[in-house]
């Protein structure tokens, strides 16, 4: 765990608890089990004696909580523990569609809506009584309608507004489709985290022949929206960078969005070298297959993609069918959110573990410590680069 010099000089703002919501219980556990490792070795000599450090190294910090729901389908949320004054985390997957409850018989299946309603149900039973309120939102509810455009409604921002004025102080996520959204509650932290740390460690431990140099790798970009993030893990990586340009039909909706025309591709020669597809998502997927076709057609070597969620919206046939085809290697993705079951089985899947990264950040914010080391781990990416090229075990 980086910089724990500055975590034994601080103190913790409040007694440090974990609200793991049902949608992310899996991670939640994970995450716990790594915060009780990391305060196992962190000032332990201050833990026993200092009121200060009252509650600091716990077996557990996961609340004890629940969300019932009455036959009709409403819900509550209920506490079977004192949270007062403790520093709270929420952590939820607003994309898990695993979880059912019923209503009048029938079975439905839970919404982003329907999670979003819970967390504020939780929020709500705190009864104000909490020290601080972080929400850990890895896929930002409505994170995709971020901005107006015209008679339409503005519903990632009216979230945020409303989650503050309950109460929260800040948001952590991950890949936000436009960070920009934080501007609705300007008063409130948000923290927005990128993965190409876990994903170049996640690569790397799967391929064992790959050559990390301009002449060998491409970074690319499936979209303009996606050209930051390509950038950034090229210029890290020490390779070139490319970017498709998808040319949209605005004249016509389907399925709530524009349809692609064509992928224009902006870049140099690929011809013989290894391709990173890396973006914030894969939805349906279809856009992304697409761009890896086209790489394919372009005679890259090798095509990997690396997507913060793997939504996997229309099912994984045509994921199978496209490596059946050769057309893409390996798909690396994150635990951020709900994964299909089926997936974890596919030859060509490769699982990105945030929940120690996850971990860190809940750690070192119970601190009040500068998260500058954890938003740009580039020194980190060069540890495993340098480790990776002279062949060398390494550890996650």
């Amino acid at each position: 765990m980086p910089n724990l010099l500055e975590l034994e000089n601080a103190m913790p703002v409040a007694p440090l608890k974990l609200i793991a919501m049902d949608s992310a219980k899996n991670l939640g556990e994970k995450i716990n089990n790594y915060l009780v490792d990391f305060r196992k070795f962190i000032n332990n000599d201050k833990v026993k004696n200092d009121p200060a450090f009252h509650g600091y190294s716990e077996n557990s910090y996961l609340v004890d909580f629940a969300c019932p729901r009455f036959g009709s389908g409403e819900g509550k949320a209920v506490f079977n523990e004192s949270i007062r004054g403790k520093d709270l985390f929420l952590l939820l997957d607003v994309c898990n569609h695993s979880l059912t409850y019923s209503v009048n018989g029938y079975t439905n299946h839970m919404s982003p809506d329907d999670h979003y309603q819970d967390l504020k149900r939780v929020i709500s039973a705190t009864n104000g009584k909490a020290h601080r309120i972080t929400v850990i939102m890895p896929f930002l509810y409505e994170g995709r309608q971020h901005k107006r455009n015209g008679r339409e409604s503005l519903d990632c921002a009216y979230a945020l507004k409303e989650l503050s004025s309950m109460g929260v102080t800040n948001f952590v996520t991950f890949d936000a489709h436009d960070p920009r959204v934080q501007n609705a509650t300007p008063l409130c932290g948000f923290d927005n985290f990128t993965p190409p740390y876990q994903f170049i460690r996640s690569l790397l431990d799967v391929e064992k022949d790959l050559i990390i140099d301009k002449d060998h790798l491409v970074v690319i970009s499936p979209d303009e929206g996606a050209l930051d993030r390509a950038v950034y893990f090229a210029n890290v990586l020490g390779v070139n960078t490319g970017m498709f340009y998808k040319r949209r039909d605005y004249s016509m909706i389907v399925n709530g969005k524009n349809p692609i025309v064509a992928h224009e591709f902006l870049g140099d020669s690929l011809e013989g070298k290894d391709v990173i597809i890396i973006d914030d998502m894969i939805s349906s997927g279809e856009s992304m297959l697409d761009t890896a076709k086209q790489l394919k057609n372009m005679y890259a070597k090798r095509v990997f993609i690396c997507c913060t969620f793997g939504l996997f919206t229309n099912g994984l046939k045509a994921f199978d069918t496209a490596y059946e085809e050769g057309v893409f290697e390996r798909v690396v993705t994150t635990n951020l959110t709900y994964l299909l079951p089926e997936l974890t089985e596919k030859p060509y899947f490769v699982k990105a573990d945030m929940s120690k990264f996850l971990a860190s950040i809940i750690d070192f914010m119970n601190h009040d410590v500068s998260m500058a080391n954890v938003l740009t781990p580039t020194e980190k990416i060069h540890e495993v680069l340098e480790k990776y090229n002279r062949r060398e075990e390494y550890h996650l």
